[in-house]
């Protein structure tokens, strides 16, 4: 499979997902926070929902598709004994003040599956009384890494809760097979930088969108851009957004639907002027220019006339309420075919309006299931799908994929 994402919307041919597990069981409610979820969650009901998405992908992708669960592609890399004595090396430089040092021969003792429970749950079995907060943000694999073309760039996260995540993509990508394409021109960003998947959105080859957030530092913003203009990319328009857990990514109020539409949330998007930087470079340089609003600067650099949506409808509690359960945050699995949590159903209502076939996860498989889905010019699906434990999470279906391979739009 190549590895390639030249646009948001390319029809789906790799992601890389995980389905919650027992990590997300341990989850102490007075531990939440620091954990960096809003509510503890029902694991079973979790997994459910989460393997009924999935279905749904696989319903809408090629026969030669694949869905890549992460835990299976760590387990294989962490059976090359450098890639563990490197994960481990680099677990216990980003963690001092958990004393990993004392039990760095034991880690270096388990077998695979025995560092994978260690990583996710915090559990050392041969060490009692030896533990770390488990490790429940794995489910939103967005967050570890960005294609961009032919390109990777290998995310670091904001907070500590999720910088072991950070560390198994590095892994990863260093050492499994799967990234060898992508693996010696693999963007990193480092020290106290951060930059995290969700903040960044591919319109195309040639032009990419960087949130600046609560989780994506400028500097980062600024090493990512180095970067992606040195890889091919011409332009980066960073935004600049509300530093605030209901939008800790772009992607919580700004996605793409099809080539020219998106779901936005107007707080947020519409209602902001002189918030967009086009960084561009300049011979050796990085130039940058002021542009009014998101809308235009996307229109400007395209030629396209883009349609904004509005997540919740008109109404302006609705709007608020719905972004909250990530009405925001769909996925693509084709041009103009998306998914998103049922229960946002006054964006449902408005992507009608907008010509939209609304269907649920249900009817979706029932009328491709058998035959497989080809996306169709002009074609425009909504796609619901439960996920009333999954959003207590505060990721949608944007937030729990990594998507490492799309058709190009110009195929």
């Amino acid at each position: 499979m190549d590895i390639n994402v030249s646009s948001e919307i390319g029809h789906l041919q790799g992601v890389i997902v995980h389905t919650p597990g027992h990590e997300v069981s341990l989850v102490n409610p007075e531990l939440k926070d620091e954990l960096l979820f809003d509510d503890i969650i029902f694991e079973e009901d979790a997994r459910i929902e989460h393997l009924d998405m999935l279905e749904v992908f696989k319903t809408a992708m090629p026969a030669a598709g694949n869905v890549i669960e992460i835990l299976d592609l760590l387990t294989e890399v962490f059976k090359n004994e450098d890639a563990r004595l490197f994960f481990i090396e680099q677990l216990i430089k980003e963690f001092p003040e958990e004393n990993l040092h004392v039990v760095e021969k034991e880690l270096r003792k388990l077998d695979p599956k025995e560092l994978l429970v260690f990583v996710t749950q915090g559990y050392l079995e041969r060490s009692k009384g030896f533990s770390l907060n488990p490790s429940p943000n794995l489910l939103f694999t967005r967050d570890l890494a960005a294609v961009v073309g032919d390109n990777i760039l290998i995310s670091r996260a904001a907070k500590k809760a999720r910088m072991r995540e950070s560390l198994l993509m590095e892994t990863l990508v260093e050492f499994h097979p799967l990234f060898e394409s992508v693996r010696e021109d693999a963007i990193k960003i480092s020290g106290h930088q951060s930059i995290e998947g969700g903040d960044v959105l591919v319109v195309s080859d040639k032009l990419v969108l960087i949130g600046m957030s609560e989780r994506t530092s400028f500097s980062g913003l600024m090493k990512g851009t180095e970067g992606l203009l040195n890889s091919g990319v011409e332009t980066v328009l960073a935004v600049d957004i509300p530093k605030q857990r209901s939008s800790m990514h772009l992607d919580t109020i700004f996605t793409f639907a099809d080539e020219s539409e998106c779901i936005v949330f107007p707080p947020a998007i519409l209602e902001q002027k002189n918030n967009v930087v086009a960084l561009f470079k300049d011979g050796d340089s990085i130039k940058t220019e002021m542009k009014s609003s998101l809308q235009s600067a996307l229109e400007e650099e395209t030629g396209r006339d883009f349609n904004f949506i509005k997540c919740g409808g008109e109404d302006r509690t609705n709007q608020f309420r719905e972004q909250w359960t990530d009405g925001a945050n769909v996925f693509a699995l084709a041009p103009g075919v998306i998914v998103g949590y049922e229960r946002n159903t006054n964006t449902f209502n408005t992507l009608v309006d907008h010509g939209y076939d609304l269907m649920n996860q249900f009817e979706f498989i029932e009328e491709y299931g058998k035959e497989g889905f080809t996306p169709k010019e002009g074609q425009k699906i909504a796609i619901s799908f439960q996920g009333h434990e999954l959003c207590r999470g505060r990721g949608g279906a944007r937030c729990m994929t990594l998507p490492i391979s799309r058709k190009s739009l110009t195929q």
